[in-house]
């Protein structure tokens, strides 16, 4: 199909036209934000650039987002989290002015990785999800998965003689996001398959991970020394190491709500 050109359209005939060229052109935001920018263009006296940059904007601006989305969506956090939302008063360990220095993304950029190391309702979690959707937002591939999950798919993908096609998958996003790592012990085949995914990743993109274990404690879910010692070096070399502390943010909120509804009662 094509638009004829006509000079000296009615507004009725020029609304038309401009819907249907925007649906042949595949812009959305501008069809629907159309008649209301050009009523706020005529009202301003906004001159003829003025208008067409507000409409090109408005549509580059709305395709930024629904991309930020797909992304966020395709990484599969099992939750929504954000820097904003997370409470740093409640959590002393934590610098603020580090973790809104990694929300710029940079490290995940330069390939480094991130350890958020701490005990349960230490906000690891929250803050792996939150600086993952930041990487999400920044134009960046993400991935979320828990250790158990991908160990799991790991052994079925070497079962199934895909292996290697699933490690060229994790390879591939720019930040992947492993959490509850240190919550169980894993045997030697499935160790050694989490190290090629980490290797595969070695200086090239990042991993952030969530471990209720500290280093040392690490040999309880690796129980080869030797093979513990190489995947805290990939995990730890040139990156950033970050201790949330032993205090259970999630129980402390429990117990302060618990006393404020019995005093209130």
């Amino acid at each position: 199909m094509t638009l004829k050109r006509h000079r000296g359209l009615t507004e009725q005939a020029a609304t038309a036209a401009v819907d249907q060229a925007c649906r042949m052109l595949r812009l959305p935001t501008i069809r629907a934000q159309f008649p209301e920018l050009a009523e706020a263009a005529a009202r301003d006296q906004m001159s003829y650039r003025g208008f067409l940059a507000e409409l090109l904007m408005a549509e580059c601006d709305d395709r930024a987002r629904r991309r930020s989305e797909r992304r966020i969506k395709a990484a599969q956090f099992p939750r929504e989290k954000s820097i904003r939302a997370f409470d740093f008063d409640a959590n002393p360990n934590i610098d603020p002015a580090v973790i809104h220095t990694l929300a710029t993304c940079e490290w995940v950029k330069k390939g480094l990785p991130l350890c958020l190391i701490g005990d349960s309702g230490t906000g690891k979690s929250h803050l792996l999800i939150a600086l993952g959707t930041e990487a999400a937002m920044a134009g960046l591939r993400v991935r979320y998965t828990q250790a158990t999950k991908l160990v799991n798919e790991l052994v079925e993908a070497a079962d199934e003689k895909i292996l290697t096609k699933t490690i060229a998958r994790y390879g591939r996003v720019d930040l992947l996001c492993i959490d509850e790592l240190g919550y169980m012990e894993l045997d030697r085949r499935g160790a050694e398959l989490l190290f090629q995914v980490l290797t595969e990743r070695e200086e090239k993109n990042s991993v952030a991970i969530a471990s209720n274990e500290s280093f040392g404690g690490w040999t309880k879910t690796f129980t080869d020394p030797r093979l513990c010692a190489a995947i805290v070096d990939r995990l730890t070399f040139g990156g950033n190491i970050i201790e949330t502390g032993t205090d259970s943010y999630r129980l402390a909120s429990t117990r302060a709500a618990q006393t404020q509804r019995a005093a209130s009662g």
